[in-house]
């Protein structure tokens, strides 16, 4: 498969290209996609706007800004090509664009590439099916002092999978600092909790707190590698696919079915 890799200059997106480059029979970098034209040498054509880009590929891999989403879909639908969306904190407007895209092209959309890191919102979600009520839910993540967004996409992924369990109108409130407000803990919230600092790649702890004990789930990312392996693998997935968004819970369900 040939990929356009937007963002290729960042660490994930270096970190495909490595990926990429480490499985040459089955990948390749057909062009780079980056807006500060200072980066190192690579043996691919780079392009500082998606745009100008016109070599032959099979699909896209973003991780660059959740702001070029718009353009990024746009030019895939006029290529006709799928897009692997890596990117997170997309405001509903730029969400509205790429579902509206979604019915003409295939769109792959995860915040997080990890099959670990998913496999902990699914666990979280069943605690909480259990657990709600009766025990305070929060969520806490540590990443990489460069990381720009706040709280990270993994985190309001769990904390969706875990609101979902409740009834539409008793739907926890997202809780994201309490130095505003002076008072007691309300049950039906969930805190969520950010943290930057080294070069941490990316952890998750989900905390059910109840009466005399504490529950925790817990992902440590240990390598930005298999967040690239997820990307290719997104490509992969995508690849001969009808228009649609798709994410990591219908890759993961293949994947397990196939074994």
């Amino acid at each position: 498969m040939k990929l356009i890799l937007s963002g290729f200059n960042g660490k994930l997106g270096r970190a495909v290209a490595e990926a990429a480059a480490s499985k040459p029979e089955e990948f390749s970098i057909a062009a780079g996609i980056e807006i500060n034209p200072n980066f190192a040498p690579v043996n691919f054509p780079v392009f500082l706007n998606i745009r100008e880009c016109e070599e032959p590929a099979d699909a896209i891999i973003d991780f660059s800004h959740h702001s070029a989403a718009g353009a990024l879909v746009d030019y895939a639908n006029a290529r006709k090509i799928p897009a692997v969306i890596c990117t997170t904190g997309h405001t509903p407007e730029e969400m509205e664009i790429i579902r509206s895209y979604s019915d003409k092209i295939a769109l792959f959309l995860s915040a997080n590439m990890s099959l670990g890191a998913h496999l902990t919102a699914a666990l979280a979600k069943k605690a909480a099916a259990l657990l709600a009520g009766d025990f305070d839910i929060e969520i806490i993540e540590k990443h990489h002092n460069q990381k720009i967004d706040a709280p990270s996409g993994t985190a309001l992924m769990i904390a969706d999978e875990i609101s979902s369990v409740f009834e539409v109108a008793k739907r926890p409130e997202y809780i994201y600092e309490r130095q505003s407000s002076k008072r007691k803990r309300n049950k039906r919230e969930i805190g969520i909790h950010s943290i930057r600092g080294g070069t941490i790649v990316g952890e998750h702890e989900v905390i059910f707190a109840g009466a005399n004990e504490t529950i925790s789930i817990s992902h440590s990312a240990q390598s930005r590698e298999m967040f690239a392996a997820g990307a290719l693998a997104a490509a992969r997935f995508l690849r001969g696919r009808p228009a649609g968004l798709y994410g990591m819970k219908e890759l993961v369900s293949e994947v397990m079915q196939d074994e």
